[in-house]
């Protein structure tokens, strides 16, 4: 302060001398101050370092997903920070990560609790931690709780009711008597995310595979290396009853599996019970729940025939109706004039097309380009939506036709159809090209080798949106107007005929025949997480449908003389609707 102050009186007294030489040859108050006192200078000063107190003079952004900074920094800061790229990597659009250095710095993280740590809990969001001096003359198996956010603690039993949980033999820690008398055991139960990091090749992310709620268990004595354990350690975990065709297994991660490190089942068995799966491993690391939809080849195979000798069946019937259509409109100028018969023809070229890019897709695989490849995934998805599109449209032609009937007419009506059958699909494809979502999709079983390789959508979620999300509203709007139909069918036919004696097989047949053009066989997909019973079943109807699309077309515009008066009511209406629209 000395120093500042005899620096400042200087510097005022050099001010006053320059202001007298300034008075006198008149430029005084032109640009030069007066005097600078002390006062001002510490005003100036602190100008000067109120940005620096206040934090407004930021470093340099930087990508901590890239591994670069302070990696072996385990503060409370630098374990939030880090934490973030369980969600940034993997994202669409994201800045690069380096997978195994991040990997890397969680798998130190339990060596830093056990070797340097004095903290005996870590309770964050993302990270719960218990740290215990453990004797190794123990008596007894330890018991430890893995509830869901919570910090693990030691229990005194096997703690059944405990649903998440780990048992640690004593012969573990008796192994160790040699050594040390006392060993530092850390548990560690990690959120990993929806991201990239821990998953590994072994999954497939687009198929649905993942990580038990994206939740990793970690063991650890530190720098000391348990493995071959005679007696292995067991991991329970709970989780719902899942599906027959999804698989649980238990794995570890090995980092020097793999460019990154991947997960493996080397030395853990896996026990599988309705609402739990008991792990059991020969040592110690980072465990995980891996749940992945399996078809096993011999399956997949069956499915494959099946499918393709039913659109093969379909294909030639329609094929069959489209040619007899064209050859009926010479020859009868009622199919000219009418809407139905023609949104029929769209949705039979529709599915035709559908089935014809289906076999050829079937072939091609990884043989094909990634250009190429994303180009048959496009034309695939388009024909695809065009089918669900028609289907929808026979609904809405069929609720006019029988629900609405009055005020009815549309200038220009089956053009219209036209522009939203073909031009809807083709704006979703086009929106999903330009975002690349298309791709090689792959199959795979239960020792992750590829069965099936077609080339389809490779971001998840696209497929979601704009084939699952798109056919669920096309389905229901279907099943809700065949309902309204089955019912005005029904009904109608009672109050025609009187009490009914017995089922009403002709509403039955009529009902079933909108069914496939409804699309209501694509609705069985529904049911085939119940088993391959069920899925076998969707593929064999649904491959069918060209052939009762074309029973259907027969049977409408070929009735016999005789059975005319006795048609349906919705056959009836669709052959008399020959108000044009065009």
């Amino acid at each position: 302060m000395r120093l500042w102050g005899w620096g400042a009186e200087r510097s005022g007294r050099a001010w006053d001398k320059r202001d007298a030489r300034l008075q006198g040859s008149g430029q005084r108050g032109q640009g030069w101050p007066r005097m600078v006192t002390p006062r001002a200078l510490g005003v100036l000063l602190l100008r000067l370092l109120l940005p620096l107190a206040s934090g407004k003079v930021t470093e340099q952004p930087r990508n901590v997903c890239l591994g670069l900074p302070k990696m072996n920094t385990y503060d409370h800061f630098g374990l939030n920070d880090t934490a973030k790229c369980f969600t940034e990597c993997g994202q669409q659009g994201s800045k690069p990560c380096k997978l195994e250095t991040l990997q890397r710095y969680w798998l130190n993280y339990e060596i830093h609790l056990v070797e340097e740590s004095v903290t005996d809990t870590v309770n964050m969001s993302f990270l719960k931690s218990f740290v215990k001096d453990i004797s190794t003359n123990i008596s007894e198996d330890l018991h430890f709780s893995l509830t869901p956010f919570q910090i693990p603690t030691q229990m005194t039993d096997d703690g059944h009711e405990h649903p998440d949980r780990v048992r640690l033999p004593r012969t573990l820690f008796k192994s160790l008597q040699g050594s040390r008398s006392m060993v530092r055991l850390a548990i560690t139960v990690l959120n990993v995310g929806p991201g990239n990091l821990f998953k590994g090749p072994q999954l497939s992310l687009e198929d649905g595979s993942r990580v038990l709620d994206n939740r990793v268990v970690g063991l650890s004595l530190g720098h000391t290396c348990v493995t071959g354990l005679a007696d292995p350690l067991e991991i329970t975990f709970s989780h719902q009853q899942q599906p027959p065709n999804v698989t649980l297994s238990c794995v570890f991660w090995d980092a020097n599996k793999g460019s990154t490190g991947d997960w493996s089942s080397k030395g853990c068995s896996t026990e599988l019970r309705a609402k739990e799966t008991v792990c059991r491993c020969d040592h110690l690391t980072f465990f995980a729940l891996l749940l992945r939809p399996v078809l096993d080849n011999v399956t997949v195979q069956a499915l494959k025939y099946i499918s393709q000798a039913g659109c093969g069946a379909s294909m030639f019937f329609l094929a069959f109706t489209i040619a007899l259509y064209a050859a009926l409109r010479f020859y009868w100028q009622r199919l000219k004039s009418e809407d139905a018969p023609k949104i029929h023809v769209a949705l039979s070229i529709s599915l035709f097309l559908l089935n014809l890019v289906f076999f050829i897709n079937m072939g091609v695989g990884r043989r094909a380009s990634e250009a190429a490849c994303r180009a048959h995934g496009a034309v695939f998805h388009y024909f695809l939506l065009c089918t669900f599109t028609w289907m929808g449209l026979e609904a809405f032609h069929l609720y006019l036709l029988i629900i609405r009937v009055f005020n009815t007419y549309f200038g220009h009506y089956f053009l219209k159809l036209s522009l939203v059958g073909w031009g809807l699909p083709a704006l979703i494809v086009f929106g999903n090209g330009i975002a690349k979502s298309y791709g090689l999709y792959a199959i795979h079983d239960k020792e992750n080798t590829t069965t099936l390789e077609l080339c389809w959508f490779y971001e998840k979620t696209a497929l979601y949106v704009t084939v699952h999300g798109y056919f669920l509203v096309t389905f229901l709007f279907s099943a809700v107007v065949l309902g309204l139909v089955a019912w005005k069918i029904f009904t109608l036919s009672n109050a025609t005929v009187g009490k009914m004696q017995g089922l009403n097989w002709k509403g039955v047949l009529t009902v079933l025949g909108l069914s496939s053009l409804l699309g209501m066989t694509w609705g069985l997909v529904i049911f085939t997480p119940l088993g391959l019973s069920a899925t076998y079943v969707f593929a064999l109807f649904n491959s069918l449908q060209g052939i009762f699309i074309f029973c259907w077309f027969v049977i409408l515009y070929f009735p016999r003389q005789s059975t005319t008066s006795s048609t349906s009511g919705t056959a009836r209406a669709d052959q008399a609707h020959s108000v044009s629209h065009e």
